[in-house]
Parts: C-alpha cells; sequence; structure tokens
C-alpha cells in the first residue's frame, strides 16, 4: 500500500512540473557544442531536447539550431554562451512567456507564437539590455 501511495505522487510531481518539460529539440549543430544542465554537460546533437534552465555553449568553431514547440525557431553562433531562463507555453490558448540571456556570442532568432500572443511574452537579455520581441526576426550579437 505504501509503495502504490508513493509511486502515485512519484508519477504526480512529474506531471506537474514544467521544469522537466521539453521545451525545443536541436536540429543541428557542428563543431563543439553543448548544452548545460545543471553539473551536467550534453553533447548537442541532432534529436536532444532542450529544458528550461538549460545553456546553450558553443567554442570557436561551434554552431547549433534549434526549434521550440511554439515554432520559434534559434540559431547559436560561435563562441556562444546563451540561457534559456523561463519557458513556458500553453497549447490550447498559444499563449506563454519567454526569457533568454545571451551572455556572450550570437543568436538568430525567429520568433513564434508566444512572441505574437502577447506585447512582453518574449524577452532576450545581454548583459547591458533587455530586449521586447514582438514577433519578428532578428539578431543579437554580445562581444567578448
Amino acid at each position: 500500500m505504501v509503495r502504490r501511495i508513493l509511486a502515485a505522487a512519484a508519477v504526480a510531481s512529474l506531471a506537474v512540473s514544467p521544469a522537466l518539460a521539453e521545451i525545443a529539440r536541436i536540429k543541428s549543430s557542428t563543431g563543439a557544442a553543448t548544452i548545460e544542465r545543471g553539473a551536467n554537460h550534453i553533447p548537442a546533437k541532432p534529436g536532444v531536447q532542450i529544458n528550461p534552465g538549460d545553456r546553450l555553449i558553443t567554442g570557436k568553431d561551434g554552431r547549433m539550431s534549434l526549434s521550440f514547440i511554439d515554432n520559434t525557431r534559434f540559431a547559436v553562433g560561435p563562441n556562444s554562451n546563451v540561457a534559456v531562463n523561463e519557458f513556458q507555453y500553453d497549447r490550447t490558448r498559444q499563449k506563454g512567456s519567454f526569457v533568454t540571456q545571451v551572455d556572450r556570442g550570437s543568436l538568430a532568432v525567429v520568433s513564434g507564437k508566444i512572441a505574437k500572443s502577447d506585447r512582453d511574452a518574449m524577452k532576450v537579455r545581454t548583459p547591458n539590455t533587455l530586449l521586447g520581441v514582438r514577433g519578428t526576426k532578428f539578431i543579437v550579437e554580445v562581444p567578448q
């Protein structure tokens, strides 16, 4: 009986935890490219899932492209350090919030449904600025 209760609680906690939900997948990568998830460093290969809180890191010859569940697309350039700080998306209402931090390097973005859903729904932070995205294509470059 106790085992059933513990098993049910474990399953329920996984079902309600948005931090464990896949938000994107890597479509392609070249050179030195990794996903930093806590203390883990995961090679950025096609098909690898991205979760909220993940950091996208590329080396001198590294690049990666990702596609998010709201149809936002990222292209991370060489020598980049980009964090996906927040990603919440309600597929039924097609609304959510998305905050990305570009600490170094370059990020090209084609915004998806989140940016088009609300005026302040998507933001990109850099060490010196905060960009509000309103549904468009853009590139952010942060020098080292």
